[in-house]
């Protein structure tokens, strides 16, 4: 079952609501680095936006809010089952994004996830699945998908509409049948399902089914990133790269990118030159070493080798 909202923040504000009436508790579980919209209650250890402007978590936020917001450490089963065995009968949920993409893309170990899954039904807890960046970028079914793990509840965010605002949660009948009219759990939004969103999004899908399309969008990705790490190699530039189906991350830093710490120990001025070359050499990439890039079908041949020669340009031009 499936219930339409306004936008990603909003759709996973329901669900953690939804969990905490299903489960009659009120902890939540979230991962360092990982964000999931601008609710009060999860701007802890956020990445993304936070991270790269500096900002505290968050000015504007009061204590009592996020008092009930556990963190532990993305990749890390240990520090989750730490949070279990100090709260053990008051976690309501367990929310993750299955692949980090807001403090870069940080692909998950496969054991991770599984031992989420694991620990989530050993304890009564709901494991909640935040596919807004995810959800058809790295797999067509998701990162539940691609992994085969099946969690209780997923958000999913403008994707679904084609890029349009809006959001959607989803998951098990006998959770999601508490959600008013038919439960007691409120839920209400303006735009929700609106018509134009709705059909931005059906024409995407249709798109994205066409036999032949998911492939090429995985080989337009893996060219982009073979051919970064060709050219930083080249230039004697230690970089990283991650890419899990369209998503993908350049991370400057000769150690392996498991975690928030880990990003956190990249060469971020390193990164903002690189930025800046690729910029005035007609390439546009997200500004900050936290964001995650996107392959799509607008990117044709052409524009990858275009951004590749940018890149060959702007690799050669900071090692000056």
């Amino acid at each position: 079952m499936m219930r339409f909202v306004n936008s990603g923040t909003e759709a996973t504000m329901s669900a953690l609501r939804l969990a905490r009436a299903y489960t009659g508790r009120n902890k939540v579980i979230k991962f360092e680095g990982c964000y999931h919209g601008h609710a009060d209650l999860l701007l802890v250890q956020a990445g993304s936006g936070v991270a790269t402007l500096g900002l505290p978590d968050s000015p504007g936020v009061p204590p009592s809010t996020t008092r009930d917001t556990l963190v532990a450490r993305y990749n890390d089963l240990d520090s989750v089952v730490a949070l279990f065995g100090q709260f053990p009968m008051e976690i309501a949920a367990v929310i993750i994004e299955p692949v980090a993409g807001n403090m870069g893309v940080v692909p998950p170990e496969y054991e991770f996830l599984a031992g989420l899954r694991q620990l989530t039904e050993r304890h009564d807890a709901l494991l909640v699945f935040d596919e807004v960046m995810t959800g058809f970028r790295v797999h067509p079914g998701g990162a539940q998908s691609l992994y085969k793990i099946i969690p209780d509840l997923t958000t999913l965010g403008k994707v679904i509409g084609g890029g349009l605002p809006v959001g959607a949660y989803g998951g098990r009948q006998d959770i999601m049948e508490l959600i008013a009219p038919s439960g007691a759990v409120y839920q209400a939004g303006t735009l929700s399902g609106n018509p134009l969103a709705m059909s931005a999004g059906i024409a995407t899908l249709k798109v994205l089914q066409t036999e032949g399309i998911w492939d090429k969008l995985e080989a337009g990705a893996n060219r982009i990133v073979s051919g970064i790490e060709k050219i930083a190699k080249q230039a004697q530039i230690n970089i990283r790269t991650s890419r899990v189906g369209t998503m993908f991350s350049v991370f400057f830093t000769d150690q392996h990118v498991t975690d928030w710490n880990s990003v956190r120990s990249c060469d971020t001025n390193l990164f903002s030159k690189y930025f800046l070359a690729m910029m005035e050499n007609g390439v546009y990439l997200p500004p900050s070493q936290f964001e995650a890039n996107f392959v799509s079908l607008a990117h044709s041949n052409e524009i990858i080798e275009k951004t590749l020669r940018a890149a060959e340009r702007s690799f050669s031009r900071i090692t000056r």
